[in-house]
């Protein structure tokens, strides 16, 4: 690594926003898959309040990858310093600091610092993790801007859940959801899917749904499955028009009494532009909240209870599917 050149990057963005604001929406992590397109999903793996361990999985020219961090958060700073511990090839060693400036009691600027070295230093590896660099910056710097304006991002944020029990398996549950590949199948809402996973346990689908009027409406997705602890968490890369963002997680665990408790999370953020257009001149975000938690939650709620009948079943042909 002494051997390898270090590459630097800068990016900024004024918003309309206070530094508090901004500096809370970069901290918050976990968050990040809702708010930031390149981010797919974030683990806290240790946290002490002053320094966190996160694994993160994001696209990257448009490839799925995955590392670990370690980040010092400094809130009365405003500064987030952050350096990879298990980099994804081709980097070979990355990190930076977000830094949140005031410019006034209603607006601020985020700065964006990277440092990484490349295995090697190919002139193609580097344009490869500079351009994916650059590529994913902008997009969540530009998205944050967003955001923040007009602050109305908790009126276009729900996040809700569905439960059912299962007397079944765990096991058998979440093998139902796993094998999304057989849900044209099994699940009567899905006219089409298609599945790519490269990786074990990290999975790229497209896939047609059928809502209630008849419509159908195609996502696309990237799951990340823990089978140790029967969970499944995902985020829509391309989302239906009402929504600008789409995370969730399916997850299996013991209840008490016997059995299982099956249950499907969404969060969502509204796309507030199409709402008239979509679901009629008299429609406001009241209107596309309730709309779009009854579509997912019917669909969900279905495939909960499918996933309940597979685990029940005592037909061998299901049991050994």
């Amino acid at each position: 690594m002494a051997n390898e050149r270090v590459h630097r990057t800068v990016h900024e963005v004024e918003t309309d926003a206070p530094a508090d604001v901004v500096y809370g929406l970069i901290a918050d992590a976990e968050r990040w898959p809702l708010h930031f397109p390149p981010n797919v999903h974030v683990e806290k793996l240790e946290s002490d309040g002053g320094t966190e361990r996160l694994r993160m999985w994001a696209t990257a020219n448009d490839r799925i990858k995955s590392w670990t961090s370690r980040r010092v958060l400094d809130p009365g700073r405003r500064r987030i310093g952050f350096r990879q511990e298990v980099s994804a090839a081709p980097v070979e060693s990355m990190g930076g600091t977000w830094i949140v400036e005031p410019l006034g009691d209603e607006r601020s600027k985020l700065t964006l610092l990277h440092d990484f070295t490349v295995v090697g230093d190919r002139a193609e590896d580097v344009e490869w993790v500079e351009r994916a660099t650059d590529t994913n910056s902008r997009a969540e710097l530009e998205n944050l801007r967003t955001l923040v304006a007009g602050r109305k991002l908790e009126d276009l944020v729900l996040s809700f859940e569905d439960s059912v029990h299962a007397d079944g398996p765990a096991e058998l549950v979440y093998d139902f959801l796993h094998r999304v590949q057989d849900w044209p199948e099994r699940v009567p809402h899905v006219d089409r899917l298609e599945l790519t996973e490269d990786e074990p346990g990290v999975q790229v689908m497209a896939m047609d749904t059928r809502t209630a009027d008849g419509s159908v409406h195609t996502t696309e997705s990237v799951r990340v499955c823990f089978p140790d602890d029967l969970r499944i968490v995902y985020k829509q890369t391309a989302t239906p028009a009402l929504m600008a963002a789409h995370t969730g997680r399916w997850t299996v665990v013991p209840a008490e009494g016997g059995g299982v408790t099956v249950t499907s999370q969404h969060s969502v953020v509204l796309r507030e532009e199409p709402i008239r257009r979509i679901l009629g001149e008299d429609a406001d975000v009241a209107r596309a909240r309730t709309y779009v938690r009854e579509a997912l939650g019917r669909n969900s709620t279905a495939t909960l209870n499918l996933a309940k009948k597979f685990a029940e079943s005592d037909v061998p042909a299901l049991r050994t599917a």
